[in-house]
């Protein structure tokens, strides 16, 4: 049974009225968690753009950023978008079950809130309430500020420029710091271990944009280093 297959099952067992969030409490075991996790991107997406009131990007193509949608699939990401962009639960409530879905401070809620910044950029700018959106979600995921400002570093173009930045360090660690850093996400960044926490294959270009981020970031602090 294909991802899409088993999230259109999840969402049609939602009873007449019912809130999508309540879907996450039917999805708390880890072979469900790649289901779980494909919903919270696409529901916490919808509700970010509707957020910044700025639902001008075609979500689809947004989505794309983050998951191989297969042409059959659309229509299937584009109704639970629907249905969180019209659900009046609010976006504490998606990111609270989520949260207890994977438990607070996983490295899939890192992950997810990763997918989230790529939809944010999907068209080139990063809107103040996005920010904000985006912040509130990761204190309610567990995330420390240091480890927000780590995704945004590799997002956002205002963000903090510091290479080290991209690697979760300050401006002021060493090199073998940065060097034990830079190979410690290489790691976390294979997609096996994407996969082996929640995070679905659909979505293992999460990995691909992550390692040039911070190949990027290593090649510049080496070359510093002269």
């Amino acid at each position: 049974m294909s991802l899409w297959t088993r999230i259109t099952a999840a969402v049609s067992s939602l009873a007449k009225g019912e809130s999508l969030s309540s879907v996450f409490a039917s999805l708390r075991t880890p072979p469900e968690h790649s289901v779980g996790f494909t919903i919270a991107v696409i529901a916490l997406g919808a509700k970010m753009a509707k957020a910044d009131g700025l639902v001008t990007r075609d979500e689809v193509t947004a989505f794309k950023e983050v998951f191989q949608i297969a042409r059959d699939d659309e229509a299937g990401a584009a109704r639970v978008f629907n249905l969180a962009r019209q659900d009046v639960t609010g976006f504490e409530d998606y990111a609270q079950r989520v949260c207890a879905m994977f438990g607070a401070g996983h490295e899939a809620l890192a992950d997810l809130l990763e997918g989230l910044f790529h939809i944010a950029m999907a068209d080139g700018s990063y809107h103040p309430r996005e920010n904000e959106f985006l912040m509130q979600v990761a204190d309610i995921f567990g995330l420390s500020e240091q480890e927000f400002r780590q995704i945004r570093s590799r997002f956002v173009p205002d963000a903090d420029p510091d290479p080290r930045a991209v690697l979760g360090l300050p401006p002021e660690a060493s090199m073998e710091e940065a060097r034990a850093a830079y190979r410690r996400l290489v790691r976390e960044s294979h997609p096996d271990r994407l996969v082996a926490r929640g995070v679905p294959e659909e979505a293992v270009k999460l990995a691909e944009k992550r390692m040039v981020a911070i190949n990027r970031a290593w090649a510049e602090i080496e070359k510093a280093q002269g």
